[in-house]
C-alpha cells in the first residue's frame, strides 16, 4: 500500500506543476479497455496485491472534463482466502491541459461496488456505495488511439454487518488503451485574403515588320546584247550582268544559280550546243570576276531547245533577224529583295 500511495504523491507532484493550457479535443466516444493492479483494504481476507481488468466508454464533454463510466473486476488470493471486488460507476476527469504527449488529469467518481470475500468465517458478499479519487494522465498515440494510466482510491461504505469495518479503502493502478470511434474534426482554414490587383500599363511596341520574302526571277538576256552574232566573247561593257552581280552579292544565301545558254536553229545541232554551252560559260567566268564563288554558279548550253519565236523567212539577213529572241542567255534563281520604307 505505501507503494502505492508515493505513486500517487508522485503523480500529484507533476500534475501540479503543469499549468492548464487550453487543447483542441476530439468530441468522439470512446472505449477504453484496461488492466489494473489493485491492494485490498486490510479488513478483507485477503490484502495481497491482486489483478484484475476493466472497460469503461468515455467522451470528452469540454476543453478541460471527460466523462467515463463502466466497470473493474479484480482479485486478490492469500493462502486460500480469496477476494474480489467489482464495480460499476461513473467517473469525472478534469483535465489540467489536453497536450497530446502528455494529459495529466484528476479523477473524481462514484457508483455501487461488490464485494465477495472467501475467508476463515466463511463466503461473505456485499453491494456498496463507493466513491474514488485519483490522478492520471492520457498520452496520444494517433488521431484515434491513446493511452490512459491512473491510480486512484475507490472507498466503499460496507453497511450492515456483513463485513468487520463499515469502510474499505482499495487502492487501484490502472492501465487503458483508449480507442475513439470517429476522427477528431478537421480545422477549416482560413481563406486567404484575396490578391491585390494592381493596373500595369504594358505598352509593347509594335513587332517590326517581316523581312521580305525573297522573289526568285529568271532573267533573260539577249545574245545580242551579250555577244556578236556567232561569238562567244562578251561586249566590254555589261550593265545588266553587273546588276546581276550586285543582287547575288548582296543575297550570300543564294546557291545553284543556272545560267542558261540557248542559240538559234541556224547552223548544226552540235555547233549551236557548243555554241550556247560557250556563252553560258563566258557569263559564269564574268560573275565570278565579279566576286561571286564559283560554286554557287552552273553553267549548261542548251543548243536551239525550247525557242522564243519561229521563223520562216527565206533570206538569210532577214531570218538571222527573227530568230534573234532565241539567241539569249538565262540566269535563274535569282533573288531580288523588296524593301518597303
Amino acid at each position: 500500500m505505501n507503494n502505492l500511495k508515493k505513486i500517487a504523491v508522485a503523480a500529484a507532484v507533476l500534475c501540479s506543476s503543469i499549468g492548464a493550457q487550453a487543447q483542441e479535443i476530439n468530441p468522439s466516444w470512446y472505449i477504453q479497455p484496461s488492466i489494473n493492479a489493485s491492494k485490498p483494504d486490510s479488513s478483507f481476507s485477503s490484502d495481497k496485491t491482486g489483478y484484475g481488468a476493466g472497460l469503461r466508454f468515455g467522451k470528452p464533454v469540454s476543453p478541460q472534463w471527460d466523462v467515463q463510466f463502466g466497470t473493474t473486476y479484480t482479485r486478490s488470493k492469500d493462502n486460500g482466502n480469496r477476494y474480489q471486488q467489482n464495480t460499476l460507476g461513473v467517473d469525472g476527469l478534469y483535465f489540467f491541459n489536453r497536450n497530446p504527449g502528455f494529459a495529466p488529469f484528476v479523477v473524481v467518481g462514484a457508483g455501487m461496488q461488490r464485494d465477495k470475500d472467501n475467508g476463515p468465517l466463511g463466503e461473505r458478499t456485499k453491494s456498496s456505495p463507493y466513491a474514488n479519487l485519483g490522478l492520471g494522465f492520457q498520452s496520444k498515440l494517433t488521431d484515434q488511439w491513446s493511452t490512459q494510466m491512473d491510480v486512484r482510491n475507490v472507498h466503499g461504505f460496507l453497511r450492515g454487518n456483513t463485513f468487520p469495518e463499515s469502510k474499505s479503502s482499495n487502492w487501484y493502478v490502472n492501465v487503458g488503451l483508449n480507442y475513439a470511434f470517429d476522427k477528431p474534426p478537421v480545422a477549416a482554414q482560413p481563406a486567404p485574403p484575396p490578391p491585390v490587383r494592381e493596373e500595369v500599363v504594358v505598352v509593347v511596341p509594335p513587332p517590326p515588320p517581316p523581312p521580305p520574302a525573297p522573289r526568285f526571277e529568271k532573267v533573260t538576256m539577249s545574245a545580242t546584247e551579250l555577244f556578236a552574232f556567232d561569238s562567244a566573247k562578251l561586249a566590254p561593257t555589261q550593265t545588266k550582268l553587273d546588276e546581276i552581280a550586285r543582287v547575288l552579292t548582296a543575297a550570300p544565301d543564294v546557291n545553284n544559280v543556272v545560267i542558261s545558254g540557248y542559240a538559234d536553229r541556224i547552223g548544226s545541232a552540235k555547233y549551236n550546243q557548243k555554241l550556247s554551252q560557250q556563252r553560258a560559260d563566258a557569263v559564269k567566268v564574268y560573275l565570278v570576276n565579279k566576286g561571286i564563288a564559283s560554286n554557287r554558279l552552273s553553267a549548261e548550253g542548251k543548243g536551239s531547245t525550247n525557242p522564243v519565236v519561229t521563223c520562216d523567212n527565206k533570206k538569210r539577213a532577214d531570218l538571222i533577224k527573227c530568230l534573234e529572241p532565241n539567241r539569249r542567255v538565262e540566269v535563274e534563281q535569282i533573288t531580288i529583295e523588296r524593301r518597303v520604307q
